[in-house]
């Protein structure tokens, strides 16, 4: 990229990403993404006409309040959450206040078999029956000067670490067909510690950065009576531009994640802080 065109690009550009649990707490997702003030919102596990959201188009309503285009993508038809017959969705958004072009979903080949329906469970919400897949919301942002290409990932967590692992190759090869001077954004719930093996081969092979390696022993998830804390959401980056103050935001309990944000620019990366917001 020349440095004209790096110039034509806007100082900084804020993203966040974030597993909002369905948007359960709504008021309260909108609330933190407002006041972050984000360019660019990657959010995980967002519900369309599902019975525990009140049956709303949580990524519609996220936009209106924040005035922002937005890109949805169907992971799963959720079939205990339908209502008067009418189906239930559950996938990924983003977000941008610059247009977004050419959305589509990368869906992998390798599942899980595990929510599959079967004549022997019954179709009830404990039971969590669906139809589809894990997937990537693949979103082209027209920048002044510039396009950026993201990818909304949400990789599978009722596996373990082979398939994630076949998951994550099939990405990074749509990634791959990029030209070096793209920048491109790869973001998301992963399921898995990116630091370790064989992931954190994968990625560089791959020749994308993960600022947030050397920021994270903290967990991105809220620990629960049920379930541990654990290290799984992550923002990684490819091409000409650097990203910045890398910021887990570990006080929002919005959801039983947490959201990340960094800034990308022509700047350097900083040390990264730990944001208490």
């Amino acid at each position: 990229m020349t440095k004209a065109e790096l110039s034509a690009i806007p100082n900084a550009i804020r993203i966040v990403t974030w597993n909002i649990n369905r948007g359960q707490r709504l008021n309260e997702v909108i609330e933190f993404l407002a006041e972050a003030a984000a360019d660019l919102i990657l959010l995980q596990e967002v519900d369309l006409n599902a019975r525990r959201t009140n049956c709303r188009n949580v990524a519609y309503d996220i936009a209106q309040a924040l005035a922002m285009n937005y890109a949805f993508g169907c992971e799963f038809e959720e079939l205990s959450q339908r209502r008067n017959r009418m189906p239930a969705y559950h996938g990924q958004a983003t977000l941008s206040r610059f247009p977004l072009l050419n959305s589509r979903i990368l869906r992998f080949h390798r599942q899980s078999k595990f929510w599959l329906p079967r004549w022997f469970i019954p179709r009830m919400r404990p039971f969590q029956r669906r139809v589809g897949g894990r997937m990537a919301l693949i979103s082209f942002v027209d920048l002044p000067g510039q396009m950026l290409i993201v990818y909304n990932v949400h990789l599978e967590s009722r596996a373990d670490d082979d398939l994630r692992c076949g998951q994550l190759l099939e990405l990074l090869d749509d990634v791959c067909q990029h030209a070096p001077d793209v920048q491109v954004v790869v973001a998301g719930d992963f399921n898995a510690d990116l630091r370790q093996e064989p992931f954190a081969s994968i990625i560089g092979n791959a020749g994308l950065s993960n600022p947030f390696a050397h920021f994270f022993s903290l967990p991105t998830t809220v620990p629960s009576r049920f379930h541990s804390s654990r290290t799984i959401d992550w923002i990684l980056t490819k091409g000409p531009l650097s990203a910045s103050e890398p910021k887990l935001h570990d006080l929002i309990r919005a959801s039983d994640h947490y959201p990340l944000s960094f800034i990308l620019s022509d700047r350097p990366l900083e040390i990264p802080t730990r944001k208490k917001t």
